[in-house]
């Protein structure tokens, strides 16, 4: 039995393709099958005249890689005549096959195999950057508010104001994900991250707890829309503990005492600025609105009838709801002042004029109040000029019809609010009583 290899070919130059021979005597068999191996004639031949030459054949590179595959064949096909196995031509072709091809084969493989594992990493990648991520939604969020292509949870667009505080969050995760260097997925929002949150808003951004509360419910605010569109399934936001704390820090309310004092105040010495403040507060408290709606009146908000009368009709900003307030005597003698057409200052200017203008009025009754510093609550006695400012209008003028014994539905249709118990939350009077006293309409020229 034996495998050795021959050249079939006249040539005594050139290439030529080389066969292995398959003899046994026992098994009677006697073929010659295609190694797919060409060799160089006069190479192969030399090589074969001699043990000597055939040893340095095998040790040249060239000859080294050719008997590392054909010494394989060679013992692949003596293995199977040795075991008396039958060997046709066809199989030894086959082991052929394997012998010859197997680096090809394995390369193929391995080619294959990169390809896949490629195909697979761009897959990853492209599912990875097709895949929503928090900071992604956060993005998309703030980019659909601002083009008004995302209601609120009252079917409205946002409002600027709105936009800002939501824009003025996610700036704030964005810079809390930079202090914690990590980037917070949706998975990983729970009470732990709600406490790391809240106190980098605390000690690094110096926040109040009023504004650290908004953050942390405008945040719980998106990520329920996150949830409602099958962005997540992590609902430990929904968890009570994740919402923020409020205090009650600018409750105060000013008595029709202290309304007369500032609207007596000689600002003679003082800017023009300080005039105006004066007079777009008391517009405030006249309509009961927020100050996004009572600074911002235009002449088209305001009805003059024949007998007189003058009714504002304003859209609320915040709420998208239409409110229609009669203007009281004092009211209307400030509309007239300015033609009907009321000047504008920025918020941060009417709260800085309005507490100077309470101080002169004298307005110095000291007012305990809740506090927060660095996530710790307790309360401090204030003078009540601090305390003033935009929003004290809206709680003035909503108190003070309270206590004139307006209807308390009458009250809630000036001011927007769309049930008395949200009503009852917002008047601040040490006298108020049940929701159910109701007298006459005609009580409200009285306050």
């Amino acid at each position: 039995m034996a495998v050795n290899f021959v050249l079939r070919t006249s040539h005594d130059k050139g290439m030529a393709t080389l066969f292995a021979r398959v003899r046994s005597r026992k098994l009677k068999i006697d073929f010659k099958v295609d190694t797919l191996v060409e060799v160089d004639i006069e190479q192969w031949k030399k090589a074969q005249s001699s043990a000597d030459n055939l040893r340095k054949f095998r040790k040249s590179a060239e000859g080294s890689k050719l008997f590392s595959k054909l010494d394989i064949l060679e013992t692949s096909i003596n293995a199977r005549l040795d075991a008396g196995d039958v060997i046709t031509p066809d199989i030894a072709r086959k082991i052929v096959e394997d012998v010859m091809y197997k680096e090809v084969r394995e390369e193929e493989e391995r080619r294959l195999l990169e390809e896949e594992a490629k195909a697979e990493a761009e897959r990853q990648r492209i599912e990875a950057e097709n895949r929503m991520t928090l900071d992604k939604y956060l993005k998309l969020y703030v980019s659909q508010i601002s083009a008004g292509q995302r209601a609120n949870s009252r079917g409205k667009i946002f409002t600027e104001q709105s936009i800002k505080t939501i824009k003025t969050i996610v700036r704030q995760f964005e810079a809390f994900e930079k202090y914690s260097k990590k980037h917070y997925d949706f998975d990983d929002i729970d009470l732990n991250f709600r406490n790391r949150f809240q106190t980098f808003l605390y000690t690094q951004k110096k926040y109040s707890a009023n504004t650290v509360a908004k953050c942390l419910n405008n945040l719980i605010t998106i990520l329920g829309c996150a949830e409602a569109e099958g962005y997540t399934s992590n609902n430990k936001f929904h968890d009570r503990r994740f919402r923020g704390v409020r205090v009650d820090v600018d409750s105060i309310y000013l008595t029709k005492d202290e309304l007369r004092r500032m609207c007596e105040v000689d600002l003679s010495g003082l800017s023009k600025g300080h005039e105006i403040a004066r007079d777009i507060f008391m517009v405030g408290v006249y309509t009961a609105q927020r100050v996004s709606d009572y600074n911002n009146i235009v002449m088209d908000d305001i009805r003059v009838y024949d007998d007189g009368k003058v009714i504002i009709q304003i859209r609320q900003q915040k709420t998208g709801v239409a409110v229609y307030i009669p203007a009281k005597p004092e009211l209307v003698k400030i509309l007239e002042k300015y033609d009907y057409k009321l000047p504008h200052l920025v918020d941060q200017k009417i709260n800085m004029y309005i507490k100077e203008i309470g101080k002169l009025a004298k307005i110095d009754e000291m007012v305990e109040v809740e506090t927060s510093k660095s996530g710790v609550f307790g309360t401090e006695r204030i003078p009540k000029y601090k305390l003033i400012q935009t929003h004290t209008a809206r709680r003035t003028g909503a108190t003070l019809m309270y206590l004139a014994g307006m209807n308390v539905f009458n009250i809630c249709a000036v001011t927007g609010h769309t049930s008395i118990k949200s009503l009852k939350k917002y008047i601040k009077a040490d006298s108020l009583q049940k929701a159910e006293t109701i007298l006459s309409d005609e009580a409200f020229m009285k306050w």
